[in-house]
């Protein structure tokens, strides 16, 4: 595998072969190649080979990349936050994002709100659960997010669609199935209770390099993928 060619095909086999043992179609998940720290150059590169998806950490180098990406590749891409939100990013990410997958608090989601321009299509949103209950992660605990999830769907400008977690690391990927489940089990209690919009609350955002089967067995809709596809991140 040592090209980002044989890597993505890689990837999109093992995608389809765990849709297939879980019994689901192959469009029921959406990869987003997570080009974090990969220059612009890179992401080009992956959109020549039909991927339009990406996600994006760290809000300085993304708006450096976006425009310079799109421009040499000819093409409007789907961009993804799928780092941690301060209040200093949500200016930025309002106006650069389709999606934001970290939301873990009200006063980030009313920021997002509120500077979201009217003339763009409604800023997707995932709120994230801490499903490990790791001090050091973001993420709004399990028994609480229904109550910010209900707070979040009635705000303009804003499209909540789901649920998004990044659990504790373990040795073997099956051992983060629980944690995955767990996600799984959260979107649809939540989405049975009438406080959110059923048929766009459909989104599970989870599963990465090393856990995405998985984490597609268990129910994920988008897996973000980086290492895996782009090789070694640049120190």
């Amino acid at each position: 595998m040592n090209t980002v060619s044989d890597r993505l095909t890689d990837i999109r086999r093992r995608l389809a072969a765990a849709c297939i043992r879980a019994g689901r179609p192959l469009d029921d998940v959406q990869l987003i190649a997570v080009s974090k720290t990969f220059d612009a150059d890179a992401v080009a590169e992956v959109v020549e080979l039909g991927q339009f998806a990406f996600g994006e950490s760290y809000m300085r180098e993304a708006l450096d990349k976006i425009g310079l990406a799109e421009t040499l590749c000819g093409e409007r891409l789907v961009w993804h936050f799928i780092g941690p939100i301060q209040g200093n990013k949500c200016r930025a990410l309002a106006g650069a994002f389709a999606w934001a997958h970290g939301v873990d608090r009200l006063k980030i989601a009313e920021r997002l709100s509120e500077l979201r321009a009217d003339d763009l299509p409604p800023l997707d949103i995932c709120v994230q659960v801490n499903v490990s209950g790791e001090a050091s992660k973001g993420g709004v605990a399990p028994q609480e997010a229904a109550a910010l999830c209900a707070e979040i769907a009635g705000l303009p400008r804003l499209r909540l669609r789901g649920l998004m977690c990044i659990p504790a690391p373990v040795d073997d990927p099956d051992e983060a199935r629980p944690a995955f489940r767990m996600l799984r089990e959260l979107r649809d209690v939540i989405r049975s209770a009438g406080a959110v919009d059923a048929a766009l609350f459909d989104q599970l955002s989870m599963g990465m390099s090393d856990d995405f089967e998985v984490a597609i067995e268990e129910g994920a809709t988008m897996v973000r993928v980086g290492s895996a596809l782009f090789g070694a991140r640049p120190r």
